[in-house]
């Protein structure tokens, strides 16, 4: 269920930064950093999406998936497991990338987005726990 809260954080960080890009929300608050400058930057868009949009399908799915995992026929699923792994393991990735635009490129840093990455980074860390256990290594403590 952890994985679910995280990323239903997440989804709705994605959601509300995709408002913004699409113009339905007038201002960012940010209290730290320069997250309009983030946003409007060139690198705000992937494949013709906003890098938020993506989040928000990344989310989504992992959503969707934890919640799968917390029903009865799939609560032992070393696939769904797996799944998960792969996809948080893709997330880290990506948002790696993203913070390292925000330092060395963009040079300025948004709050929604360094969150987002922490967000990834703790499925990514509960997604491996929950393989490890699967395919039968030690249960953490």
């Amino acid at each position: 269920m952890w994985m679910a809260i995280i990323a239903l954080i997440g989804l709705l960080i994605g959601i509300y930064l995709t408002l913004y890009k699409y113009g339905f929300i007038g201002a960012l608050v940010c209290s730290v950093g320069s997250c309009e400058r983030v946003q409007t930057s060139k690198w705000s868009m992937v494949l013709g999406l906003p890098v938020a949009t993506w989040g928000v399908g990344f989310y989504a799915v992992v959503l969707a998936l934890a919640f799968a995992g917390v029903q009865a026929r799939y609560a032992e699923s070393r696939g769904l497991a797996l799944a998960l792994l792969l996809l948080t393991g893709w997330g880290v990735l990506f948002s790696a990338w993203l913070t390292y635009l925000e330092w060395r490129v963009i040079n300025a840093w948004c709050q929604w987005c360094v969150t987002s990455a922490a967000l990834v980074a703790a499925l990514f860390l509960l997604a491996s726990l929950d393989w490890r256990e699967r395919r039968g290594g030690t249960t953490p403590a």
